[in-house]
């Protein structure tokens, strides 16, 4: 039974984007994460151990994003996502939204964002 792991709304401070003061001075981001994977044993055991932690899938997530400065929306969220599947051998496919409330685009706007959805390769 395919089931999602939902980590919405995790705040994370960092240094990515495309104009200097963004990798200087740093600003907040917003990235929500759905892990998908089977939950079959979990529904059954009712054990942490039978199922993959969003505790560790969200601090995990926070650890990969801060871990270097990038230009690119694209290029931070595909490090996560390949990162979680590495790190959580039972994640068949990660989703993350990306957002960037204070980007630095002279307009009204609630945030910038870019989404993801990778899965696992069948090597």
């Amino acid at each position: 039974m395919m089931g999602k792991i939902t980590v919405k709304g995790l705040k994370i401070y960092a240094y990515h984007g495309v104009n200097p003061e963004e990798k200087q001075n740093g600003q907040f981001f917003i990235m929500d994460i759905e892990a998908y994977s089977d939950l079959s044993s979990a529904c059954i055991s009712d054990r942490l151990e039978d199922t993959v932690s969003y505790a560790k899938i969200a601090k995990k997530a926070a650890v990969l994003f801060t871990a270097q400065k990038d230009n690119l929306l694209e290029r931070a969220s595909m490090r996560v996502a390949e990162g979680l599947l590495e790190e959580f051998p039972s994640l068949e496919r990660i989703k993350i939204n990306l957002k960037k409330p204070d980007a630095p685009v002279d307009l009204d706007f609630e945030y910038m964002a870019v989404e993801i959805d990778i899965k696992r390769s069948s090597e």
